[in-house]
């Protein structure tokens, strides 16, 4: 068997949003998430270490999408999700302090084995999202 060509890292995530707008606004307000390309349909975000956020509206991916280079497939989610954001050890009363701030009620906080600790909280279609320290996984 030929050798399997090694994964290099996560590069897109995705959530499916009902009002593009207002979710566009709590990324890049409540995360500070920078915008790379806005849209109606789609807004992806930096989300540091070379990942991207992808904001898509709910239902407007459902047919694949021809283009110059290509056809990217028809896709679409329902339901809450969860992501996780890596965030550096000893942020988390700052993180906590600017949720409060933003009006973002914390939903959970966990004190993981390994030393590691998250903060959850819901945005605006109530998606799980985390702020996870170090220590969370083996690898991270």
């Amino acid at each position: 068997m030929p050798e399997v060509p090694p994964v290099s890292g996560l590069l897109e995530t995705a959530l499916y949003v009902a009002d593009m707008p207002r979710s566009a606004r709590f990324f890049r307000e409540v995360l500070q998430l920078r915008p790379m390309i806005e849209g109606d349909r789609l807004t992806a975000f930096d989300a540091g270490r070379s990942g991207v956020l992808l904001l898509f509206l709910a239902g407007a991916s459902l047919e694949d999408m021809p283009g110059s280079g290509g056809v990217i497939p028809g896709h679409d989610g329902s339901g809450p999700v969860h992501m996780a954001f890596a965030i550096p050890v000893g942020s988390e009363d700052a993180w906590r302090a600017h949720l409060a701030a933003q009006g973002v009620p914390l939903r959970s906080e966990v004190a993981w084995p390994r030393g590691g600790r998250s903060l959850y909280f819901d945005d605006p279609d109530g998606h799980v999202l985390e702020l996870a320290t170090p220590g969370l996984w083996p690898n991270y």
